[in-house]
């Protein structure tokens, strides 16, 4: 038992290491470079300034227009309609796959785990949203996030539907719920410690979306946080400040959201791994 304390005791530290190198030394480089003038930042070191210039994050904040507010507005609001619709349309269907034991079930979740390995078709999506005329809009935008995200999250939800009891719910039909009732009041609510792990993985992959933006959402008026990175570097010449800066700030509401919903993280994550 002493042994096996002790090697578990130096897997933790190791771990801290790894993580410590990882993520927090090259977080405090961008830190220490975003208070430095441009010449300084320029050179990439992690030594501390001399002088402080924290009107770098002003300079961020209102260059090109304001481009970067814009940008937060734009990612938010892609972020945040998109997170509502997978969690009420990924989470019905996770119930019914989970629940139901038909051929028909089986053929939807085969599509749904084909949907988890094959990439998206640029140029064909590009033709069917101009078709639709939704190609350069935020409703265009959200519907292609939701589309990419949605076999993981259904995944998700499927694998913690396993961990709640059938007979909750036969409790329910036997007090008089009707199927969308039952959902709604019984299902759902035990559903938060999974929608806390969507809520946290899908915000952070389409709020730091890059690819995606750049090729359905073209435009400076349209611009989302990543796409703002370039406003900071350029062919002949770049401001590794003012970058740094950026980056700052665009970590700045993720972290936010993972220290308010990481208890429910690992908890969604492993529910229903045994009994899926």
């Amino acid at each position: 038992m002493k042994k096996q304390k002790r090697m578990r005791t130096i897997g933790d530290i190791i771990g801290l290491l790894v993580a410590f190198f990882v993520f927090i030394i090259p977080f405090i480089f961008m830190f220490v470079n975003s208070l430095k003038d441009r010449r300084a930042a320029n050179k990439l070191s992690i030594s501390w300034p001399e002088e402080l210039h924290w009107e770098n994050y002003t300079e961020v904040l209102t260059s090109s227009n304001n481009i970067v507010l814009t940008a937060f507005k734009n990612s938010l609001l892609i972020t945040l309609f998109s997170v509502i619709i997978l969690i009420i349309t990924c989470a019905m269907s996770g119930y019914v796959l989970q629940r139901r034991k038909d051929k028909i079930m089986s053929t939807f979740n085969t599509v749904v785990m084909i949907g988890l390995m094959i990439p998206p078709a640029i140029l064909p999506t590009i033709s069917i949203m101009q078709s639709l005329h939704v190609y350069k809009t935020l409703f265009g935008m959200v519907m292609i996030e939701v589309a990419l995200q949605t076999p993981f999250t259904i995944m998700l939800y499927r694998g913690f539907m396993s961990s709640i009891p059938v007979e909750l719910e036969e409790a329910g039909y036997i007090d008089g719920c009707t199927r969308s009732v039952m959902f709604r009041s019984i299902i759902m609510p035990l559903l938060k410690p999974v929608t806390a792990t969507v809520i946290i993985l899908n915000a952070v992959n389409i709020f730091n979306d890059f690819t995606n933006p750049l090729y359905f959402l073209p435009g400076s008026k349209n611009a989302t946080v990543q796409l703002t990175l370039y406003n900071f570097m350029g062919q002949y010449q770049s401001s590794y400040n003012l970058l740094f800066a950026d980056v700052i700030i665009i970590t700045i509401p993720m972290l936010i959201l993972f220290i308010f919903f990481n208890k429910q993280l690992v908890a969604g994550m492993t529910a229903g791994a045994v009994k899926g």
